[in-house]
């Protein structure tokens, strides 16, 4: 590998990854973005003058324009983190979700096919396999569980990776899944839960928590997600599935206490409301698998993420606050739109 399209690069996990993979190794790095609601140009303000990074604007349906960009860049290898993730915006409207997340891919995977690439990694979710007991605690995810999706984002995610399992077993192409926990750290955009209760926790606001807070999640720090990608990236059987999981489950209520204690607020400003329709009740992650065959384990412990996290959002108000307004949105034509040739 020396050339890698990362698609969805201004988003939370792929400007992470992509400031990971600078940082650790030494290939040119393209980032492919649509520059929807979630990506942000300004995750990434650091690097943008690394001479092995370019941004290039541009939507993964774009059939023709994903060729070029391939072609005129030399691209060997491609890692998918474009995708519509909300599972919220997913219940209000599935449309976008389906276009970018299953038509996307597969329009990814008939370029790739076509000019013979040397690697392409499908960044996946755990919430393809549906939901665990809350009872069963034994019980975790595992790449031989059956996918069975209770939500349209979920289901538009599963679809992407069964159309890469096809084109893997009928053209024989190199590709790879990774799926993963909830993720969490610098940049995240704030609808997710960890960073929307800490902007609300900070602003004196109510903090909206679902039901009775009682869904159980798997946390896995940012950071550590992004060395599990490259692990797969390099040492991993093509064709696989591995999952990727901090081994960490939290009650959703305990996380927004925590955060209310770590920023000495009251629990008070918890506000419980209506649950969303088809809410999974537990994640588990079981990542056996990537810690025996690939070497990979977790570098950090929630305890140290998740306030080194609280510290970042506190330390970055300016960043959430322009995210949280739309103005982010407005760096791409200040800073890149002129250079577009």
């Amino acid at each position: 590998m020396q050339n890698i399209l990362v698609t969805g690069g201004a988003g939370f996990i792929g400007s992470n990854f992509i400031k990971y993979i600078l940082k650790n190794y030494n290939y040119k790095i393209f980032n492919y973005d649509k520059l929807t609601y979630a990506g942000n140009l300004e995750n990434l303000t650091d690097i943008e003058d690394n001479a092995n990074y370019k941004f290039i604007k541009g939507d993964i349906c774009e059939l023709e324009n994903v060729k070029k960009v391939l072609t005129d860049n030399n691209i060997d290898t491609i890692i998918n983190f474009a995708a519509e993730s909300h599972v919220d915006r997913s219940i209000l409207g599935s449309r976008e979700f389906i276009v970018t997340n299953v038509l996307g891919t597969q329009t990814l995977l008939d370029i790739f096919k076509d000019l013979k690439l040397e690697k392409y990694l499908q960044v996946s979710t755990d919430e393809v396999y549906g939901s665990l007991p809350e009872d069963r605690k034994e019980l975790k995810f595992t790449e031989q569980n059956p996918i069975k999706t209770n939500s349209p984002y979920s289901a538009s995610k599963a679809s992407a990776d069964l159309l890469c399992n096809s084109y893997f077993h009928t053209h024989k192409l190199p590709i790879l899944i990774t799926r993963c926990s909830n993720n969490y750290g610098p940049y995240q955009f704030p609808e997710k839960l960890i960073p929307l209760m800490i902007a609300k926790a900070l602003d004196g606001e109510k903090l909206p928590v679902y039901g009775d807070g009682k869904n159980v999640r798997d946390w896995l720090y940012v950071d550590d997600h992004c060395s599990a990608i490259c692990e797969v990236l390099h040492k991993g059987k093509i064709g696989e599935v591995y999952n990727i999981g901090g081994n960490n489950e939290w009650y959703n209520i305990d996380i927004v206490k925590l955060i209310l204690k770590t920023l000495k607020k009251s629990e008070e400003q918890i506000l419980y409301v209506k649950d969303r329709p088809g809410h999974d009740r537990r994640y588990a992650i079981d990542s056996s698998k990537i810690q025996n065959e690939l070497g990979w384990k977790p570098a950090y412990d929630f305890e140290h993420g998740i306030e080194s996290t609280i510290k970042w959002y506190i330390e970055n108000e300016s960043w959430w606050r322009k995210v949280m307004s739309g103005e982010y949105l407005k760096y791409y034509e200040k800073n890149y739109a002129s250079k577009v040739k």
